[in-house]
């Protein structure tokens, strides 16, 4: 349309790629920092609260599992109130 070479639209394809998969990165690694952060503010509120029980903060190092297990306990937890 522009007369342009193949070349340059290569060049020009090559270029967006390239860009495209680094602001993927970028924005997935600030989405990680900020969830890490939560998740530190999290912990930080279920250790301050007496009562809470300790063992969720370390919920992220589970397996399936016991993921199922504090889910299923919680849901319980949640019915009777």
């Amino acid at each position: 349309m522009f007369g342009w070479s193949d070349t340059w639209q290569l060049v020009i394809n090559t270029g967006t790629t390239i860009l495209t998969f680094w602001m993927v990165f970028v924005i997935q690694a600030a989405q990680n920092r900020e969830s890490a952060a939560l998740h530190v503010k999290i912990d930080e509120l279920l250790r301050a609260i007496e009562g809470a029980r300790n063992r969720l903060i370390l919920a992220e190092e589970a397996e399936q599992t016991d993921l199922e297990a504090m889910r299923s306990e919680l849901q319980d937890v949640a019915r009777q109130e």
